[in-house]
This record gives C-alpha cells, structure tokens and sequence, in this order.
C-alpha cells in the first residue's frame, strides 16, 4: 500500500504518511568468519555456511594423516583449520574449498565371480538441493570409506549383503547377485555406482576401503585468490587461509582486505607466521613481522601440539593457532580484548622472555601457558592507532551501523526535517554503542549548506572515543 498522498481529483481526505522518524538501525554482525583451505570433498570455489566442525565434516570430509598425506607434501588444511576454529568458539563459517585442477574421486572396483568385472564404487560428492551429485566435487574423502561384501546363506538361497560405511555413517544392500545389489544402490548418500557387468552372477567376497582419488591439494597463491573472490561477495568480519603463511599468503590478502573495505564490507585478517622456530630463534617469525604492517592483519605465533587423525601427537604450524584465535576473536564482543584470553590449545614451542618481548615489539599476536594458554596481547600489525584489535573492530562496527542508519536516507528530502530525523537515527545507534561500552563518548553534526542541498549532499561529522582496554596494570607498593 502505498504511504504518498495520490492525485487529489476525488474529493475527501488523503494522507501522507512520513517515516523517517522510525528508521533504526539492526542488528551487525561481528563474529562471521571466511575460510579458504584444501579439502577432500566438496564444491571447489562456493562459500559453504558451516556452523559446527560435525557439519564441516559432512561438507568437506575430514583431514588426513599429516605424516601420511593423500597428497604428498600437501596435507589437507580446510577440515583440520576449521577444528581449531570451532573449538576456539566460532559459530558462524563461510567455507571455501580450494584446489589445483578438477578433484577425481575415490574409486573401488567391485568383482564379479572369478574375478571378472561388476561395477565400480566411487565416492560421492557433494549434492545439489534435489540430491543430485554436484560434478567435481568428491576427492579422497573416499578412503576412509570402507566395503564389505558377503554370502547370507542363512534362509536356504544365497542372498549378497554389502555393507557400506564411512565413520558413523553405514549402508547396507541386499540382492540375489550382482545386478539386483547395484540396483539398489542408486538411494546411497556415500557412494555412485557405475555401469553394471555380468549382472545375472554372484559376488566374489569383498573386504576393502575405497582409493585414489585427487584433491588438487598442491594449492597456490594463484588458488588462494580465487577463494577470496568467493569471500569478497560475503559478510564477512575475519578471514582465514588455512595451511598457509604469511610469506605465502600476505600479500594477495592485503589485496583482498583493500577491495574488500572499498566496497564497505570491513574484515580482519588473521593470518600464522610462516613456521614457530625454536625457543630462542624465530627468525621466519620476525621476517614476516617485517614484511607485514596493517591495522586488519593479525600475525599470529606459534604452531601449537594436537593428536592427529591417526592418534599421534604431531606439531601444527602457526596458521592453525591463527584459525583457534580467530575462533575465539569471533565468540568475543567488538569492545573485548584478545588480550589474558584463554585458548583450547598447546603451544608447541615456549619462547624465551627475551624472544617473547622482542616478538611484541614487532606486533606478533602471542600465545603463552600461564593460566592455561592465553594470549599475550590482542594487537594486529598496525604501528599507528590500531594497534588493538578491539579498536579496529569497534570503528568497523561503527561504520557499518552508520552505513546501515544511513543508507535509507538516500533519495528522501534533504531538508532540516529529514536531516533530524537521520541525525536521530545515527544517535540512537552511537548512544547504545555508549551503553555496550564501545565508545566512551562521541559528537555527531549532520548539515548541509544550501550549495550542498543543491548537489544532494547532507555532511555526517562524528567524532568517537573509543574505550581502550587495560594491557597492563601498574602496581606502586608504600611501604611502612
């Protein structure tokens, strides 16, 4: 219905109603993160809301060994970042799968008595909202699916049961030979089957997991990029690369964190120096340091210890504490510091106190066992006035508060009636940032001049004072 008054021609009452008065501003998100990393199953280059790691396995397949690799060289990073992530308190995920090449899934030939040919297994990828298989989206997910194949002669006639299973998900089919079994495998979620052969025999026995398979997991900068594109079109408030460093990945997300902000979708970028070092040499640590000085950039050390896949301890590289910290940084107001905070991890190095001060000097994000392990100091890389991440991420909330109070002004009057009611609209948001403890105070002006009212300009000046966190205290002892 619309609110304007209509052509006056019939005579009676019309009435204009205007509501800029009850425009506000709703609610903004803080806490949703962007990950890129390798994976064994899903749509490569599609953001893919995740919320819980149980979800994530679903979509993407769970990590492979790190000693072991299905790629060698190139462990899967999506999966096993995404852990971290959760455990550290994330809720909210826009996961995009990565990858060198077209992914080939994971395949099993099925036999036949006497060895000659039945069909062939292969692991299924992701499906499209019909349930259909989306192509080129399976890989070695596969492997850890496992076959079995075998003779019920317990009713008299020879039935064939195989079983199908993958962690705590089990299938099972049953036929008199071998075509009646593939028949029936067109409702699995796990597997697709391929052409039936020598339909009217039986089975030879069967006990095996699915193999091969490709990830295009030898991933680039190149493939990174295209990930991030992905991102760009999200709302996103904290980036991710999974498995990669700062000296692999620094620079092409600066790009992205640039575009990004251009287009008034502001993020943070948390990224793992490139390697830990040792206790009193972490030379790759301070070289990334050097090379990276941004207000949106963490840089965070170093690796930490967890038990992998296959139950041994192993030591992750610092892009994994990066995807734990990011997970709590999200689950964390804007206002709330990083710093003192505690994180579900190990560290797999203990630096030095001399190294440590040095490390905050060059503005590393730190972990260190104190009362469980705790970040240091909550800072990014910035040398000016960002140096805490609580103050960048309160001036983005800012702005996108204002952004979104704004925005339905466009196109209204621009006279002093409007222009008050914007002015309203803006201070109700500025002053609940005040009561959130955001900000300690602000000064808001929303003009025009009359040459600004001809060129369709209304002019928002707004000073804030944004409220700092406590990073040290200071203790003076009088003693008597």
């Amino acid at each position: 219905m619309s609110e304007s008054i209509a052509e006056m021609v019939i005579p009676g009452t019309y009435i204009e109603v205007r509501s800029e008065g009850l425009i506000a501003v709703g609610g903004i998100a803080t806490g949703t993160i962007g990950i890129v990393g390798t994976a064994g199953r899903g749509p490569v280059g599609v953001a893919v809301p995740v919320g819980s790691y149980a979800q994530a396995v679903d979509a993407f397949g769970g990590p492979d060994a790190l000693a072991a690799p299905h790629a060698a060289g190139h462990p899967l990073t999506l999966s096993r970042a995404l852990d971290q992530a959760f455990a550290g308190g994330a809720s909210n995920v826009f996961a995009v799968r990565v990858a060198n090449g077209t992914p080939t899934p994971a395949t099993l030939a099925v036999k036949a008595a006497g060895a000659t040919d039945a069909f062939t297994l292969s692991a299924k990828g992701a499906t499209d909202a019909d349930g259909d298989e989306i192509a080129d989206t399976s890989g070695t997910w596969g492997r850890d699916t496992h076959v079995d194949v075998v003779a019920d002669t317990s009713s008299g006639a020879t039935r064939w049961r195989m079983t199908i299973s993958a962690g705590t998900r089990r299938e099972a089919y049953e036929g008199a030979n071998v075509g009646e079994v593939h028949g029936s495998l067109g409702t699995s979620t796990l597997v697709s089957v391929g052409a039936v052969s020598n339909a009217g025999s039986a089975f030879d026995p069967l006990s095996a997991n699915l193999g091969g398979g490709t990830d295009g997991a030898d991933v680039t900068a190149v493939d990174v990029n295209r990930g991030l594109a992905v991102l760009e079109d999200q709302q996103v408030n904290i980036v991710l690369v999974a498995g990669m460093g700062a000296d692999a990945v620094g620079t092409i997300v600066l790009a992205h964190l640039d575009r990004t902000e251009g287009e008034g979708k502001e993020r943070i970028a948390v990224l793992g120096a490139r390697s830990s070092g040792t206790a009193t040499n972490a030379a790759g640590v301070e070289a990334d340091a050097a090379a990276t000085s941004d207000d949106r950039i963490v840089l965070v050390a170093p690796g930490i210890r967890t038990t992998d896949v296959d139950g041994a301890s192993v030591a992750l590289p610092p892009t994994y504490l990066a995807a734990a910290v990011a997970g709590k940084l999200s689950s964390l107001a804007p206002q709330v510091s990083l710093t003192n905070k505690v994180l579900p991890v190990v560290p797999d190095v203990k630096y030095a106190t001399p190294l440590l001060s040095s490390l905050l000097q060059d503005r590393v994000l730190l972990v260190r066992q104190k009362f469980g392990t705790q970040v240091v100091k909550g800072i990014t890389t910035d040398t000016g006035a960002f140096k805490q991440i609580s103050i960048r991420r309160i001036v983005d909330y800012a702005k996108a508060g204002v952004r979104q109070g704004a925005d339905p002004y466009i196109g209204k009057l621009n006279n002093a009636r409007v222009r008050a009611a914007l002015k309203a609209t803006l201070d109700g948001f500025l002053s609940q940032m005040v009561l959130d403890e955001m900000l300690i105070d602000y000064d808001l002006d929303v003009s025009a001049s009359r040459a600004q009212e001809r060129a369709g300009v209304c002019q928002v000046v707004m000073t804030l004072r944004p409220t700092f966190s406590i990073d040290y205290i200071r203790v003076t002892m009088n003693l008597e």
